[in-house]
C-alpha cells in the first residue's frame, strides 16, 4: 500500500489555559475522502511550550520534543506507520501565558480498524512524556451514498486565504486545529470544518437538502442550533462555520452536522465531542429539549406528520406493545424519543456512526413503493411489499404471468430463512395487485390448498 506522510513545523498560538497532561501533549484526528479504498487522515498534535524543558544552544533559548506515531492494522497486526518527527522551537521571550505548539501530520490509510499510538516526549526530560492509544475505524467516504467527513474543530479559521504554503491550508481556508478540544476563556469561539460527499446520492429525492448543525450538552440539552438549505447542483461541498461559546457552562458538548432529505426522511450525520471550561458561568435552565446521538438529528427535524409516517412504515417489525405505546403518544417530542429508541434498539452495529439497518429498511420501503404499487395501494403496503420490506430481496423468483388455466402468480424463495422458505402471491382480481395466498414461513399465512384459489373456472 502506498503510504503518504508530511512532516510540518510547529505553529505557535496563545492560550489562557491548558488541560494538557505530562509533557503538555495531546492529539486529535479527522478523516476526509481519498478514494474508494482509503481515507485521508490528518493527525493534529499540540505541545504546551511552558511544560517543555528550555535549553540554551549557541546562545538561543529553545524547546525540543519528539512526536512518535505508530499505526497498525488491528486485525492483521501489519505496521502501516512507524515514524518519529523532531520538533524544535525557539523561545524568544519570557512567557506570561501558556503557549501551544500546534502541528499536523497527514496519511493515506486503508479500510479497517487501525490501532494508533501517538506519543509526545520532552527531549531534555525523558520522563516528561504522554502516550495516547486510539482505535481509528477507516471506512472510505467515497462511494455511491451520501457521507460527511469527520468534523475538524479549530481555534481559528481564515476564509479565502491566499497563504497556500500554510500547513493548515485546504480548499481556500486556513484551519488552525485545537487538538485538546478545549474551549472557553480566551478561546470563546469554536470554528469547524467538514466536507460533504455524494450529495447526488440517488436515494435522495428532494432537489434541495437540509443541513442541520446543533450543539448539545452532556444531558442532551440543545444549546446552539443552525439550519440551512442547499441545492444538489454539486456532488461535494465544504461546510464550515462557527459558534460563540462564551456563555456556556463547563461541560462536555457534542457538535452534530446532518445532511437530511426531508422528503424521503433519510440523511447522514457526523458528530464531534469537545469540552468547554467556563467556571464563572452557571447552568440555570433546568428545562431542555432532549437530543440523542446517531439518529437524533434526523428525527429532530421531522414534523409530527412525518414521524407518524415513519412509524406507519415501521409497523412490520414493531411488537404489539410498541404499537400500543405509540398509539398513546401525543406530541412531537414523545414520538421523536420513541422512534429514536425504537431504531436504536434494532441497530445491528452500534460501533458505527450510522444505523445501517434503519437506512436499509427505509430503502426497502422505497424500493417496494417503486416496484409493487397498484391503483389501490402504495407498494410497501401490498403483500409483496410487506414481505420485501421485512425479508429483503428473494433468493429466487418464479413468475407465471400468462397461464391458461390459472390466474397470474409468483413464487418467492428465501434460501437463508429457516432452512429455506417460500411465499406464493397471486393476482386474484386482475388488477395486478398480488395477494399472499400461501407461505411455508412460520407465522405467515399457510394454505396447502392454495392452488384452488387461482384456478380459472370454465
Amino acid at each position: 500500500m502506498k503510504k503518504f506522510f508530511t512532516i510540518i513545523s510547529a505553529f505557535i498560538i496563545n492560550s489562557s489555559f491548558t488541560f494538557a497532561q505530562d509533557a503538555g501533549f495531546d492529539f486529535d484526528y479527522a478523516q476526509f475522502a481519498y478514494d474508494s479504498s482509503a481515507n485521508y487522515v490528518e493527525i493534529y498534535y499540540v505541545f504546551d511550550q511552558g511544560k517543555l524543558t528550555q535549553v540554551n544552544k549557541e546562545g538561543e533559548n529553545l524547546v525540543e520534543a519528539t512526536l512518535s506515531i505508530q499505526i497498525t492494522d488491528s486485525t492483521t497486526s501489519d505496521t502501516l506507520v512507524n515514524n518519529q518527527w523532531f520538533i524544535r522551537h525557539p523561545v524568544e521571550y519570557a512567557e506570561t501565558t501558556s503557549q501551544s505548539l500546534v502541528g499536523v501530520v497527514s496519511f493515506i490509510l486503508p479500510r479497517g480498524t487501525l490501532k494508533c499510538v501517538v506519543s509526545g516526549i520532552d527531549n531534555h526530560k525523558p520522563n516528561n512524556f504522554r502516550s495516547i492509544t486510539e482505535y481509528v475505524k477507516v471506512k472510505p467516504l467515497l462511494n455511491s451514498s451520501a457521507a460527511i467527513s469527520d468534523i475538524q474543530l479549530a481555534s481559528k479559521m481564515i476564509q479565502g486565504s491566499e497563504n497556500t504554503n500554510s500547513i493548515f491550508y485546504k480548499n481556500t481556508f486556513e484551519v488552525i486545529p485545537i487538538p485538546n478540544l478545549v474551549f472557553g476563556g480566551n478561546q470563546a469561539s469554536l470554528f469547524f470544518y467538514s466536507e460533504i460527499y455524494n450529495i447526488k446520492d440517488p436515494s435522495f429525492k428532494s432537489d434541495t437538502l437540509k443541513i442541520n448543525e446543533i450543539i448539545f450538552n452532556s444531558r442532551g440539552k440543545v444549546v446552539r442550533e443552525k439550519n440551512k438549505m442547499i441545492t444538489r447542483k454539486n456532488d461535494t461541498r465544504v461546510e464550515v462555520g462557527s459558534f460563540i461559546l462564551s456563555q456556556l457552562p463547563t461541560d462536555t458538548y457534542t457538535l452534530a452536522i446532518s445532511l437530511i432529505d426531508t422528503a424521503n426522511d433519510i440523511g447522514v450525520t457526523s458528530s464531534k465531542r469537545f469540552f468547554v471550561y467556563n467556571p464563572d458561568i452557571v447552568e440555570t435552565d433546568s428545562a431542555f429539549r432532549e437530543v440523542k446521538p446517531v439518529l437524533s438529528s434526523t428525527f429532530g427535524t421531522m414534523s409530527e406528520e412525518e414521524l407518524d409516517d415513519i412509524f406507519d412504515k415501521s409497523k412490520y417489525i414493531a411488537t404489539s406493545q410498541e404499537l400500543d405505546k405509540y398509539k398513546k403518544l401525543s406530541g412531537v417530542d414523545g414520538k421523536r424519543e420513541f422512534l429514536f429508541d425504537f431504531w436504536t434498539g434494532r441497530d445491528r452495529d452500534p460501533s458505527t456512526k450510522e444505523n445501517e439497518y434503519f437506512y436499509d429498511y427505509l430503502l426497502r420501503v422505497e424500493s417496494a413503493t417503486n416496484r409493487f404499487s397498484s391503483m389501490q395501494k402504495a407498494g410497501w403496503k401490498t403483500d409483496r411489499g410487506r414481505v420485501f420490506v421485512i425479508y429483503g430481496e428473494p433468493s429466487e423468483i418464479e413468475r407465471y404471468p400468462n397461464q391458461i388455466e390459472s390466474r397470474p402468480y409468483e413464487i418467492w424463495y428465501y434460501n437463508d430463512i429457516e432452512g429455506g422458505v417460500y411465499f406464493i402471491f397471486a393476482d386474484l382480481t386482475g388488477f395486478s395487485e398480488y395477494t399472499l395466498i400461501h407461505s411455508t414461513k412460520r407465522g405467515e399465512l399457510r394454505d396447502d390448498n392454495w392452488g384452488r384459489r387461482i384456478i380459472i373456472a370454465r
